[in-house]
């Protein structure tokens, strides 16, 4: 049974559609290990800030039954695949890994790019497996934290409990 880390975003409704997002997940995995949730500014476009998290569970669940399983839960919380006025987007859901396959596999790449571009993601995961290496790689997500490049980085914890 691969493990699996996701990432998960939202700047609509917010503190629900998160929440709604990780007991879905939760009824894949009653065991998922959830990381901090971080507000961060929008990236590659103008809009409302998010919240963002990071998920480690175990699925039984292909790839691809994965990823549509997601899909409904993004689509059931939110998420509009279409143009939205000023940056607004609903629930989204990124499988970051998959165990430890490297490649593109039903047009999606793993490990996603995301992990090392963007610090909503690389710090809550660098959080919940410290110890653990991208899939082909041989540095932690601990280490890779440790040396990303912080300059202007504004990312606030979040209260927030399931």
């Amino acid at each position: 049974m691969p493990m699996v880390f996701l990432g998960l975003g939202t700047n609509i409704d917010r503190e629900r559609s998160l929440r709604a997002g990780l007991e879905a997940i939760r009824s894949l995995d009653p065991e998922a290990i959830v990381s901090t949730v971080y507000e961060s500014e929008a990236v590659g476009f103008a809009g409302p800030p998010f919240y963002n998290c990071v998920v480690q569970l175990n699925t039984e669940l292909s790839l691809a039954d994965l990823v549509a399983e997601l899909k409904t839960i993004e689509d059931s919380n939110g998420r509009r695949r279409t143009a939205t006025p000023e940056g607004a987007k609903g629930l989204d859901i990124d499988v970051l890994t998959y165990g430890d396959w490297v490649g593109c596999f039903d047009s999606v790449e793993l490990p996603r790019p995301d992990i090392i571009r963007y610090a909503h993601v690389l710090l809550p995961l660098s959080e919940i497996a410290p110890d653990a290496c991208l899939p082909g790689g041989r540095v932690s997500y601990q280490v890779m934290w440790n040396d990303y490049d912080k300059s202007g980085l504004i990312l606030t914890k979040v209260a927030f409990s399931l």
